[in-house]
């Protein structure tokens, strides 16, 4: 019993908490300290002072410790070291050279660069500023929309949360306890798929409204072929990381440590000063400290949802509705959707898993499937409003762009989300394709 309140029904327990951890959620409270102070209240209640603080005391050093969550600073590191080593102006200007001359070239190339910028960075807001120096400059240069150019970076930068490595994945995965190394595998072709239709909606758009994405014209192949070893490394990258899971001759974390070593000779062989490594380091590290203390305030909350059979309780009652199981996916989905626009997406799905997942599991769909559906539910999520990180991360970097401009932007590739949303419900060998390979 808690400040002399007394419940002996742990289900109405978890529901009390779970609606006070939405409400301090929606007032700004971040959910790192919501999660972990609800649900110590929660297992206070339920348990007791002692077993609770035992049970809060352990969670850190037991999640710190678990293998699984060591390839998250590797994967983060490779980034940030890409972009201090220069990598990122050179992934650019080469697909610049390569897709410029299509309709609304610029912005094409620049969902292709941060793409591949995404396969060796893992981080959604890095990737987002990151281009916001390089790639919008140059499409103000030629003349292209400042809400395009701006939305552009915003949309693409969510493909680092599908595209390996990503750490969204890695968290999905230790949360439902599934394999890392297929549920990586199982983010390429979505990811592909995914930066394919928002090339496709541009150029469309490109081709209605020329004057505001024009195509850049004059280089010749023999610049395009010049452009390659330049982004070299880039797929050296990828290919060790892909290939050391596929093959399985290393684990994620020791692919992620190879792919870190390759481009830090890289960044050494080009000069890169003792600041931009010691800063690469220091970035990487309160990344991943920011993450860890997430997990470890969430999981206190998961902790307690498990004494309260809130989990239990929601999986049978979605096995009771009359419906099809691919209606019940889709108004979960929608339900995603709505918290995304007052979560950020790595604290949504740590407090949405633990009670959706055994429904998902119980009405049949795949789990590395689902994984890859509701992790791109968290890519719309970080371009909607009224939270939408990216957008705020790219007025921040540009704040002659307002933010109102930013958010009108991210219109048409929200469009390409439910697009790409609807083709990986509909065909989910996409998804399970190269998982199932491994196997």
């Amino acid at each position: 019993m808690i400040f002399g309140i007394g419940f002996s029904d742990p289900f109405l327990v978890g529901i009390i908490a779970l609606v006070l951890l939405l409400a301090l959620t929606f007032a700004g409270v971040r959910v790192v300290f919501s999660a972990s102070v609800v649900g110590l209240i929660g297992l206070v209640e339920l348990l007791g002072w002692g077993p609770a603080a035992g049970i809060v005391g352990t969670i850190p050093h037991a999640k710190s410790s678990t293998y699984a969550l060591s390839v998250l600073p590797m994967f983060i590191f490779i980034g940030f070291l890409a972009f201090h080593a220069g990598m990122t102006q050179q992934l650019f200007d080469a697909a610049r050279k390569w897709f410029g001359w299509v309709p609304g070239g610029l912005a094409v190339a620049t969902v292709f660069a941060t793409a591949g910028f995404a396969a060796v960075s893992g981080a959604s807001t890095a990737t987002s500023a990151v281009f916001s120096r390089v790639a919008i400059p140059e499409m103000l240069k030629y003349g292209y929309d400042k809400k395009l150019a701006a939305g552009v970076v915003a949309a693409g930068g969510t493909l680092a949360t599908l595209i390996p490595p990503s750490a969204i994945i890695v968290i999905y995965a230790i949360i439902v306890e599934e394999s890392v190394g297929k549920l990586l595998l199982a983010g390429f072709l979505p990811g592909a798929v995914s930066a394919l239709i928002y090339a496709g909606i541009i150029i469309v758009w490109a081709m209605i409204r020329p004057h505001e994405a024009p195509s850049v014209s004059g280089y010749t192949w023999k610049d395009r072929i010049q452009s390659l070893p330049g982004v070299s490394p880039i797929f050296i990258v990828i290919v060790i990381i892909i290939s050391a899971i596929y093959g399985g001759w290393a684990t994620p974390t020791e692919a992620g440590a190879l792919g870190a070593a390759v481009v830090f000779v890289v960044a050494l062989l080009r000069g890169a000063s003792f600041k931009a490594i010691s800063g690469s380091l220091m970035e990487s590290a309160k990344l991943t400290v920011m993450i860890f203390s997430l997990i470890w305030g969430v999981l206190i909350f998961v902790r307690f949802l498990g004494f309260s059979g809130l989990p239990e309780a929601f999986t049978a009652w979605i096995l009771e509705l009359d419906m099809p199981p691919m209606v019940i996916m889709i108004c979960i989905l929608l339900a995603y959707a709505v918290l995304g626009m007052f979560m950020d997406a790595i604290g949504m799905l740590l407090l949405t898993l633990p009670v959706v997942y055994p429904a998902v599991i119980a009405l049949g769909f795949d789990s590395i499937w689902f994984g890859i559906i509701v992790v791109k539910m968290a890519e719309v999520c970080l371009i909607t409003p009224p939270i939408g990180l990216n957008c705020f991360v790219v007025n921040g970097v540009r704040p002659d762009i307002s933010l109102g401009q930013v958010f009108r932007g991210i219109a048409l590739f929200f469009i390409a989300d439910v697009i790409t949303i609807a083709v990986l419900l509909a065909f989910p060998e996409i998804v399970t394709w190269l998982p199932n390979l491994l196997s």
